[in-house]
């Protein structure tokens, strides 16, 4: 896919927790689709195609409230917030293939304001990673939600390799460090401090309150188009290097694989450096799927930026912070800017590579990875670079 398809339009709203977005969870997304086509320079009419994020919108809708008159190419991938990230793979083949010109991909919601996760997973089996299985398996012994399916990775990783509370924190402060510099963080103008993280009520053991994500308000959009297009275009287009997606097996369990700590970046990372042509270690920065810290560290290990069992090492001593040997999540994340499905970790990543980011800037960026992570294990991985 080199130089065959790029990222030409990003948008995002404001956002929000406590006092709500104040929009229909459409309309925040359309904010967001209407941002990414400004700074593409293109109208409504000319995308042909969209992906909408699970169970968050239809094509037809987002056509109809847009102006899409042409829509040939709709399509959604179903693995949870590893879905972003794996849309480019859709998209950058769509126009390759001629399938589509433009491909419009938005995601967002009320994530606090709205109906929370909690809400939405105890309602509605068809929402719940593993379905029937978690439902019938999980719940009844309390494991209602992701946190405590996840800590059951993070809890054996430190048995294993002497993987240490402080080491989460170092993830926890880095991403809070990073919001400080990005005004559309939620928590810009919240320091935080290792006292703190340690002090911050246990959720589910070893995930305290700050190795949790966020619940935010907001939506993130990008538009996808071939390398030949983007020339006639004003803005910054972005390649899409190499991208791939995988699952773990089974897919909708956890606790009965063979390999625990195997998910679906184990398999698409090695695919995604390979078509690309490069290595972890040329990576100027990593944009990492942060829904709970435990979960940055496992892809680290899993991408290949360090061997598995090495991932606390790798993130100590500022090592994952501006300036460090590979920033991570230059805009504080899910965990200190907001929770976006990780659509705004596409965002951050080209703004990084356009050179927009301000204070928080990489210097000399030119090629960065992107990873989406979902449901039970699902992964996603992009290696972006500059145009």
């Amino acid at each position: 896919m080199a130089n065959e398809a790029c990222i030409v339009g990003i948008g995002e709203t404001k956002y929000c927790r406590g006092e709500g977005s104040g929009m229909s969870q459409l309309a925040l997304q359309l904010s967001a689709c209407s941002a990414a086509l400004a700074d593409a320079g293109l109208k409504a009419r000319q995308i042909d195609g969209i992906m909408p994020f699970p169970n968050l919108g239809s094509a037809e809708g987002f056509a109809a409230n847009l102006g899409c008159e042409n829509l040939r190419f709709a399509a959604t991938i179903n693995m949870g917030g590893a879905a972003p990230v794996a849309s480019l793979q859709a998209a950058g083949a769509a126009v390759k293939a001629g399938a589509a010109d433009y491909v419009l991909v938005p995601a967002g919601w009320n994530g606090y304001s709205g109906r929370r996760a909690a809400q939405t997973l105890s309602e509605q089996v068809s929402s719940i990673p593993g379905g029937a299985i978690a439902r019938d398996f999980y719940f009844p012994y309390g494991l209602t939600s992701p946190p405590q399916w996840y800590a059951l990775m993070a809890r054996r990783h430190m048995h294993l390799y002497g993987t240490t509370a402080e080491q989460l924190g170092a993830i926890a402060l880095a991403m809070r460090k990073h919001a400080q510099l990005n005004p559309n963080a939620v928590m810009n103008g919240k320091d935080m401090s290792l006292d703190d993280y340690m002090a911050s009520p246990m959720i589910t053991d070893p995930y305290r309150l700050f190795d949790c994500c966020l619940e935010t308000d907001g939506a993130a959009a990008m538009i996808v188009t071939t390398a030949e297009r983007a020339r006639d275009l004003a803005g910054s287009p972005v390649r899409i290097l190499g991208v791939a997606a995988g699952q773990p097996y089974p897919a909708d369990e956890i606790t009965n694989r063979k390999d625990i700590f195997m998910t679906g970046l184990t398999i698409a990372a090695p695919q995604a450096f390979k078509k690309a042509g490069l290595k972890p270690s040329d990576m100027d920065f990593a944009q990492i799927y942060d829904c709970f810290t435990f979960e940055v560290l496992q892809q680290l290990e899993e991408t290949g930026f360090c061997e598995r069992g090495e991932g606390g090492a790798f993130v100590e001593d500022g090592r994952i912070e501006l300036g460090g040997a590979l920033p991570v999540n230059t805009h504080g994340g899910l965990l200190s800017e907001a929770h976006v499905l990780g659509m705004n970790h596409i965002v951050e990543a080209v703004r990084q590579l356009r050179g927009e980011c301000g204070a928080r800037q990489v210097k000399d960026a030119e090629v960065g990875v992107v990873t989406g992570w979902g449901d039970f294990g699902d992964g996603s991985i992009a290696i972006l670079g500059t145009a």
